[in-house]
């Protein structure tokens, strides 16, 4: 009697929540490979292969001493970059542990960024942040189920997407190379202004450079933050520190990324480069 109350019990408490987090898991999976296959889709060939240094010399004169610092003459162009990130990440106010992997384009500009944020022991939200052929969205899923979040399409979405993808480009440089898109103007002996253009889509932040040449920030004006359910201008910032050498190019190991608010600095993500692959021009 006792077992035949027991079984179905256990079954329950057991067998159900692990065949809907399977599902949920096998569901999210295809979700980000049709993503992935649409990021493929739009590559196109880069203009160039390889770093030349004559490039440079129309450039101010930080963003020379960053490009000479982290890159050598002759590195290849990188076509693919697969990014794997740990770290925290706050949400609602609290921070929770992630990790992700993040898969980038660099032309035409696009990324896919899927995350798995950790709120309590066995409960996991399921994120992607994706800009992909000139269109920005973002969705969060309990277990890869219950949706919490999701802002689809949109030109905010898109420059929102477009400057994360600009700002991060320090994890693939080759990428703000004046031949690959990006235009620089001079602003003072530690910053520089870079505009990059996609399409209809244009955005432009503010480079900041340490005294070892590396880039230590970038600064947009306003770039749209979510808030209860809306998209809202405001300022921005992404930092970087720890340079190490992958793929014989330097590279930040450590980022965060932070809003401006009217009370101060407001950061979000605070993330450590745990893996950098790189798929260079043929």
């Amino acid at each position: 009697m006792l077992l035949s109350v027991v079984l179905p019990l256990l079954f329950v408490l057991i067998v159900v929540p692990i065949v809907f987090l399977l599902y949920g898991i096998a569901r999210w999976q295809s979700a980000t490979g049709n993503r992935l296959e649409r990021l493929e889709g739009t590559r196109s060939q880069l203009p160039t292969r390889t770093f030349d240094p004559n490039e440079l010399a129309p450039l101010p004169e930080p963003v020379q001493r960053y490009f000479n610092a982290a890159l050598t003459p002759g590195q290849p162009l990188i076509a693919v970059a697969e990014l794997g990130h740990i770290g925290q990440l706050s949400v609602s106010e609290r921070w929770a542990p992630f990790r992700s992997s993040q898969t980038v384009c660099t032309h035409r500009p696009g990324f896919d960024w899927d995350a798995r944020i950790r709120r309590a022991p066995g409960v996991q939200v399921f994120m992607h942040d994706t800009y992909i052929a000139g269109e920005g969205s973002m969705k969060a899923a309990l277990s890869g189920l219950f949706v919490v979040a999701d802002h689809g399409d949109g030109l905010r979405l898109a420059q929102a997407g477009m400057m994360r993808f600009l700002a991060e480009a320090v994890w693939y440089p080759t990428k703000l190379l004046p031949s690959q898109g990006v235009a620089w103007e001079a602003i003072d002996e530690t910053c520089a202004r870079a505009t990059l253009t996609d399409g209809d889509t244009s955005v432009a932040l503010v480079f900041g450079f340490d005294e070892t040449g590396m880039i230590r920030s970038a600064r947009a004006d306003a770039r749209y933050r979510p808030d209860h359910g809306d998209l809202i201008e405001t300022p921005w910032e992404m930092s970087f520190r720890g340079y190490e050498t992958r793929s014989g190019m330097r590279v930040p190991i450590h980022g965060e990324a932070a809003w401006i608010l009217p009370t101060g600095p407001s950061p979000y993500w605070r993330g450590q480069l745990a893996e950098a692959l790189y798929k260079f021009a043929p």
